[in-house]
């Protein structure tokens, strides 16, 4: 047995180089530099090295050895030394980092010149929280150091007891916090390579448990007889603990946040929710990839799966499945997704060819693919916006149709999710931003594939009501000649211009060159669209920073606004000035027209999401108006700007002046007006008639009265028709600080406990109100029994052409009270 863990140590050790040295072939220079510096910088802490803080900083690796390499780097690049000689209390200080593991694609076939560079500082549970503090600081330091060198490198320090006590920190950053325990451990065991320090102890633990044909029933029973028998040091080994069953209750959470990644990674977050599928194929049987790993090391067959790569072995774990169950399109689609994350352009041809390149030949030769194939594949980042939305559909439909199959798994196995309400939010929020199909919102197809999805001609063309294709406007990417456009498909289709073009501006297809072409029916010339295409650019950026997590789980607010006048219907182009320029534009003139024709309001909102809104016709200020407010909640903050551009023929600046006032006067009316739960009301005089805007709690709605009698009737008898409010119990009182969290398009319970239980406040989609008083019971089991409701209730997810799915899961709150004696909303965890 002795002969067995020196054996293991040599393969284990053996393994790790091979993978070290894979690592450095075929990359950059500055990223060799960082790969290679990584377990100095945390061994050494000295002002000379990147990553030093004064103070008590933990440094110092077990069983550190500085490689040649890295000798040569550290006095060349930093004229550096390390000490050769020590003072015997130096040399009695325990290391303070057990080991450095890089995970993910690094050191495997996966692995591109663009991959992140992900490392775990890997500590046992010996430094203070005020050592971890630092520790953490001069991880900043060093990511920063890494950036500045153009590599992405995100260092995270992982405590060894974090899964066998089953610690869950907040979903922030890469951490999926509760989403996902036991499989992000069987990630690292599938996918760690060790830089430096100790062995990982779970490889040395005979995966059968049999010891001198003892047979022990635990895991950590097996360590402790190992160490009785003195076949092992437990201290010369750093330990994560075992990989227990892989519960049904895992397996949501895991694929939920997958898709959250796959916003960002679309073709690893394709192949990871497939092993998750395939996993859940084999249910209950528990053999991941970490377990054939260890086995085939333990066997001394560490030239299986390509020597034992993580990349590979996944791939051929998912092929297998798709391959057994009978599905050749996704079989054909993660091949897809592997080539293009591996990143080898096989059509370009080398003289010495990379061993990535080698196995990844290979492969596509099994496959049978051809020439033409390849040549496509690797002219990927010279895509336009047809080839993208085409892979962006697939993936899509991928990720969807894993993503049902995993709640039927669910469903068969009475799923019980254990991730927190607070995860749920965050995760589901930001699919909803990402995914969901919804007829004002555009679609950004960021798959971070293509370098360039510019065109050189934009045709925007306009079809009447009375013709055979559906009225509205399309997109062709041809100059407007009759030869180019006919027979041509065109790339988007939308009833009104603005979001037609806002769909080519935020998808990137617009550059300084472009030039764009503009036909309704009418002798125009490009002027107009050329306007709003410069605007666009002005006023909103394309790239904005990620939603922060306390965005995403607060209510959504709009950031950035546009009110578009005049874009498509002008009144004034067709009127006779009226010589006194002071009258109303909602009113103008003896026949008291309304000069907005047409408005579309445009806005990027916290969650990132880019929404139209469009209304045209007399009223349209006064819809708009409505709309806009309806969603602001009560304590939202204002927009961060509001712009508005007019394109009218004549008036333009009085039309736009007058405009702005009236919105800015409504805004501050919805977004102040909270004292006393008074109605306030803003007259209003549109196209000749009266009308009324009334700004209640949750809502801004409007009304006509013909007269001021019928106006003070309705307002003292509280029969205003349209009221947004709809309190189904109305002997009670809706607290008014649940007024700041109402939002449209959202289900929220609020919870308040009482002495005999708790009242519940719920607010649906439209905002109208229930109440329960006095609920008895577990408030926990109640939040449980409803997502598991939304989240497994058929009608929620509807896998259409455009491939919808609706994300937007209930949220939850508590009521408390503060020293004051006040009520405060939190999140419910």
């Amino acid at each position: 047995m002795q002969y067995y863990i020196n054996n293991l140590k040599k393969e284990l050790e053996d393994l790790a180089n091979l993978k070290r040295e894979r690592a450095l072939i075929g990359m950059s220079a500055e990223f060799q530099q960082v790969f290679l510096l990584l377990p100095a910088l945390f061994h050494y802490h000295t002002p000379q090295l990147p990553g030093y803080i004064e103070g008590h900083i933990p440094s110092g690796i077990a069983y550190y050895q500085l490689s040649d390499d890295a000798n040569e780097l550290l006095k060349n690049q930093y004229n550096f030394i390390p000490p050769t000689d020590q003072t015997p209390t130096e040399k009695t200080l325990p290391a303070a980092i057990s080991a450095l593991y890089s995970m993910g694609s690094t050191c495997s076939l996966g692995q591109s010149v663009q991959s992140d560079l992900d490392i775990w500082i890997c500590i046992e549970n010996n430094l203070t929280d005020q050592q971890k503090d630092n520790l953490q600081q001069k991880c900043r330091l060093i990511e920063k150091w890494a950036e500045s060198l153009q590599v992405k490198l995100t260092l995270f320090v992982v405590d060894a007891d974090r899964f066998i006590k089953q610690h869950h920190e907040c979903l922030m950053g890469e951490n999926c916090g509760s989403a996902q325990h036991i499989l992000l451990l069987e990630e690292f065991y599938r996918s760690a390579n060790l830089l430096a320090g100790k062995l990982l102890l779970w490889f040395a633990v005979p995966y059968n448990y049999t010891i001198n044909n003892v047979t022990y029933p635990t895991y950590e029973q097996c360590v402790r007889a190992m160490v009785d028998l003195n076949l092992i040091e437990r201290n010369d080994w750093i330990d994560f603990g075992p990989l227990t069953s892989l519960s049904a209750q895992e397996y949501f959470g895991a694929s939920l946040w997958q898709l959250y990644k796959s916003i960002d990674s679309p073709f690893k977050a394709v192949l990871k929710t497939l092993l998750l599928e395939a996993y859940s194929w084999i249910y209950p049987e528990n053999k991941p990839i970490a377990y054939q790993m260890k086995e085939f090391i333990q066997k001394g067959k560490k030239h299986q799966g390509m020597n034992l790569d993580s990349y590979y072995m996944l791939l051929d774990r998912i092929s297998n499945y798709l391959i057994e169950i009978n599905d050749y399109e996704r079989l054909e689609l993660i091949r897809n997704c592997f080539y293009l994350k591996v990143n080898e352009k096989l059509s370009v041809s080398m003289q010495s060819p990379s061993w990535r390149r080698k196995i990844l030949s290979d492969l596509v030769k099994d496959w049978g693919w051809n020439e033409h194939q390849i040549a496509k594949l690797d002219a990927c980042q010279t895509w336009k916006i047809e080839q993208v939305r085409e892979m962006h559909e697939i993936l899509l439909h991928t990720m969807m149709t894993g993503y049902r199959n995993l709640l039927n798994f669910g469903r068969r196995n009475n799923l019980d999710s254990l991730i927190s309400p607070q995860d749920l939010a965050i995760l589901t929020r930001k699919l909803y931003a990402a995914f969901e199909v919804l007829p004002g919102k555009i679609t950004t197809l960021k798959l971070n594939i293509s370098d360039n999805l510019q065109e050189d001609a934009l045709t925007f063309i306009h079809v009447a009501e009375d013709r055979i294709n559906r009225a509205g406007w399309y997109v062709y990417n041809q100059k407007p000649m009759l030869q180019s456009i006919i027979g041509h498909q065109y790339l988007e289709y939308s009833k009104y211009l603005v979001k037609l073009v806002s769909w080519c501006y935020f998808n990137g297809l617009i550059a300084d060159t472009t030039q764009f072409y503009y036909r309704d029916g009418k002798n125009r010339n490009n002027a107009k669209i050329n306007k709003l295409i410069a605007d666009l650019k002005n006023y909103f950026p394309i790239d904005v920073p990620a939603a922060t997590e306390e965005q995403l789980y607060g209510p959504c607010e709009i950031r950035h606004l546009a009110i578009i006048l005049n874009l498509e219907d002008d009144p004034t182009a067709n009127i006779e000035l009226d010589d006194e320029v002071t009258n109303s534009v909602l009113n103008y003139g003896k026949d008291e027209l309304s000069l907005v024709g047409t408005i579309d309001l445009l806005y990027r909102n916290s969650w990132n999401e880019i929404r139209i809104l469009h209304f045209s016709g007399t009223l349209s200020v006064l819809e708009a108006i409505k709309a806009l407010l309806n969603r602001m909640h009560k304590d939202a903050d204002l927009p961060n700007s509001i712009d508005i551009f007019c394109y009218s023929e004549h008036l333009s600046y009085e039309i736009k002046q007058q405009i702005k006032k009236l919105m800015d006067e409504c805004v501050d009316l919805r977004l102040t007006t909270t004292q006393n739960n008074s109605t306030q009301v803003k007259p209003l005089r549109v196209g000749g008639s009266s009308w009324y805007l009334f700004f209640e709690r949750l809502g801004v709605s409007s009304h006509q009265f013909e007269n001021a009698i019928d106006f003070y009737g309705a307002v003292s008898n509280n029969k205003i028709q349209g009221r947004p409010l709809n309190i189904l119990d109305q002997t009670n009182e809706l607290p008014k600080e649940i007024d700041s969290f109402a939002y449209r398009g959202i289900i929220q319970f609020f919870f308040e406990d009482t002495d005999l239980g708790f009242d519940l406040y719920i607010l649906n989609e439209h905002n109208q109100v229930e109440i329960y008083r006095n609920c008895n019971g577990s408030k926990e089991n109640m939040v449980k029994d409803i997502n598991d409701f939304y989240v497994l209730s058929d009608d929620r997810f509807t896998f259409t052409t455009g491939s919808a799915v609706n994300f937007n899961l209930p949220q939850f709150y508590q009521i408390t009270y503060n020293d004051s004696g006040d009520r405060e909303i939190i999140p419910l965890n």
